[in-house]
């Protein structure tokens, strides 16, 4: 059997057992119901963040998605010693005067590998929109940052530039009394913070991942 296919199934067997709907379990994992009957049946890879969550809703160890054999499959990344699973809140708009992990700000949760220790203070996804940080960072890609109001020179920040309630990713030059965001594509201007064009970084960039759907 594909293993697309046995994974969905196992993930229907699961549900099932545990007496949970298509819509219940759709709920728990932050998606819609067509999404989790594409797992089930096979037609939608179900990737290392959803398999994680899978496992912690199923109580289930993230081998039993998979046909037992001596070797783990090769695209889920296995803590091993010295690292360590955090789970890690993904802020979508970003409410005006709220905590940036407000709840009303979150729109799901990712399960990501750290080298211990896990580093401190507040972390929170965000999801990079655009090509401005390429080759860098692409489009699509998982940002996780550390919650923070200042970057070094050449450190990559989340920044909320004037009233916009989405974070965008640049790359910090201070000069003077002025903070430019710069990108890494060449094909972008600098976007330069002052007292005509305020903003604010609201925390630094500590990894990033991309999916392969």
């Amino acid at each position: 059997m594909e293993l697309s296919k046995f994974i969905g199934q196992k993930i229907r067997n699961f549900r099932e057992q545990r007496g949970l709907s298509v819509e219940q379990l759709a709920d728990k994992l932050d998606t819609t119901r067509a999404t989790v009957t594409r797992y089930e049946l096979g037609s939608r890879k179900a990737n290392q963040d959803v398999l994680f969550k899978l496992a912690e809703i199923f109580n289930v160890n993230v081998d039993d998605f998979f046909p037992t054999r001596e070797k783990k499959p090769s695209n889920i990344i296995y803590p091993k010693e010295g690292l360590e699973v955090v789970s890690i809140p993904i802020i979508g708009e970003i409410a005006c005067g709220n905590p940036i992990t407000a709840e009303e700000n979150i729109e799901g949760y990712t399960n990501e590998i750290f080298e211990k220790p896990v580093p401190s203070g507040t972390l929170f996804g965000l999801r990079c929109k655009g090509d401005s940080m390429e080759p860098t960072i692409p489009n699509g890609a998982l940002a996780i940052i550390r919650e923070q109001p200042e970057v070094e020179d050449g450190e990559i920040a989340a920044v909320l530039v004037d009233d916009d309630n989405e974070a965008t990713l640049k790359r910090i030059k201070h000069q003077g009394n002025l903070v430019m965001l710069m990108p890494d594509n060449k094909n972008y201007d600098p976007i330069i913070l002052d007292e005509e064009h305020p903003g604010r970084i609201v925390g630094k960039l500590v990894k990033y991942s991309v999916t392969m759907e």
